[in-house]
């Protein structure tokens, strides 16, 4: 017998003017406004238990940030901190929510906002809670569109390995790893009030660039699904995309209409930003209609914590890494022999080395699950491989899987081992040693038998 009840809520979370935005390792600050950006709450019910899950634009929502939001709402409204489920939709034209580590920049703006910024987001938790309906839920599984999602990491005919190589850089042999271009959709229907579609698809939100705050393509998708279907709001919940982006790097026909090539070797503009979300929109419009209904009886959520072993550079490494870090501080980028993506790359991994080279010898962090009926999510605080996604998704017992990237967390990449065995810049970067996606996938997988 269907028990379920939705609440839902949306709230804006702009920045002011002037504040550092996430992401790149070139400092940007904000001039101006593309479009507003937001926190959505969805409140589930069923019986007395309660799960809130939020989603909000921005890159990242640090754990400590994600830790203070949830105590709030326990404190507020009774909601077990343990159930509240925060996703942030990873634009890389949002606010930075933490010290700009490297930036020679004023950290007073990030400080002023992300003391505003826990305010809202509780708020749209408890107006979600407040708005509650009895709903029925729906699912289905639709199939992204072409010319929106690539492997953004690409095997040289010089055997090495490049993360966004130059277009039609005539060095590119082929693309290491495989899409996943199923697009999870959930729909709640709520008696005398607006459904809600939920939509989980693994690609960045990083088709802008620039210095004008945006939602990138979340945001497009979810203007579009409430101006086409009346009465339909949208949320977005990343899926498993840490080497996914919307960069065709053989663009043909119109692939370079209303967009330009970035300094870091990619698609971006808001055109961009306006055909992917506008193209998710078409998948959501497909497969509304016919979702497949089903009676949700229960709902629980969960955390499993995990131990990783970090990433700690070898003493020999340690000297050069300094040189590079110190180098970008200063603002010499000129003066490391390298350029476009593979600067980026280098810059990031000297990070990594310096802020490694005390420790700590391992990471710990929780993975979440919830249950909705038969569908469930998995929540990973970081950014996933596709291939991370895939196999969770190959859990037995449920409708439907939803793997999710951002959770509650911001710990950065976890590549496959295959990319640690082939470089490029997500493995040279990340904090994790080789073995971090199958202890991922692992641990996705117990949260999966614990939620049954």
């Amino acid at each position: 017998m269907n028990k379920l009840e939705v609440g839902y809520a949306k709230v804006n979370i702009n920045p002011a003017l002037g504040i550092g935005i996430y992401g790149y390792y070139v400092p940007r600050y904000a001039k101006g406004f593309l479009d507003d950006l937001e926190a959505s709450a969805l409140a589930l019910f069923c019986g007395e238990r309660k799960v809130i899950l939020l989603s909000v634009d921005t890159g990242a929502v640090a754990a400590e940030i994600a830790k203070k939001i949830s105590e709030d709402i326990e404190r507020e409204t009774g909601v077990s901190k343990d159930c509240v489920f925060i996703s942030a939709t990873h634009s890389h034209t949002s606010p930075f929510l933490r010290k700009m580590d490297m930036f020679d920049a004023d950290e007073e703006p990030i400080n002023v906002y992300r003391a505003f910024f826990c305010r809202p987001v509780v708020d749209a938790a408890k107006l979600a809670l407040a708005d509650r309906k009895p709903a029925r839920m729906g699912y289905a599984v639709g199939q992204a569109p072409e010319r929106i999602a690539y492997i953004r990491r690409y095997k040289m005919k010089d055997g090495s390995t490049m993360t966004c190589p130059p277009i039609n850089d005539p060095g590119i042999d082929y693309p290491l790893g495989t899409l996943d271009q199923r697009v999870n959709v959930l729909r709640f229907d709520r008696e005398g009030a607006e459904s809600i579609v939920l939509l989980n698809y693994g690609l960045h939100a990083d088709t802008i660039g620039g210095e004008l705050i945006s939602a990138d393509w979340p945001g497009w998708l979810r203007k579009t699904v409430r101006k086409t279907l009346d009465g339909v709001e949208c949320m977005v919940l990343i899926g498993a995309q840490g080497d996914v982006g919307s960069t065709n790097v053989h663009p043909s026909g119109g692939d370079m209409n209303d967009t330009r090539i970035s300094f870091d070797n990619e698609m971006k503009s808001p055109g961009m930003a306006r055909f992917v979300g506008r193209a998710l929109a078409g998948t959501v419009l497909q497969v509304y209609d016919k979702v497949h209904y089903i009676d949700v009886d229960s709902i629980e959520a969960l955390h499993k914590e995990i131990k990783i072993p970090a990433n700690i550079p070898s003493a020999e490494d340690l000297p050069l890494a300094h040189k590079y870090r110190d180098l970008h501080d200063a603002g010499r980028d000129a003066e490391i022999p390298y350029e476009g993506m593979e600067l980026t790359t280098v810059v990031a991994e000297a990070v990594r080395m310096c802020n490694l080279e005390n420790g700590p010898e391992y990471f710990r962090f929780d993975l979440m699950g919830v249950r909705i009926g038969s569908v469930a999510l998995v929540g990973i605080p970081g950014e996933p491989f596709t291939e991370i996604g895939v196999q969770i998704k190959e859990t037995d017992g449920f409708s439907v899987i939803m793997p999710c990237a951002l959770v509650n967390g911001d710990e950065g990449y976890f590549p496959v081992q295959s990319a640690y065995d082939e470089g490029g810049y997500e493995a040279r970067s990340s904090v994790f040693r080789s073995g971090v996606a199958e202890t991922i996938i692992q641990g996705g997988r117990e949260v999966l038998k614990d939620l049954l």
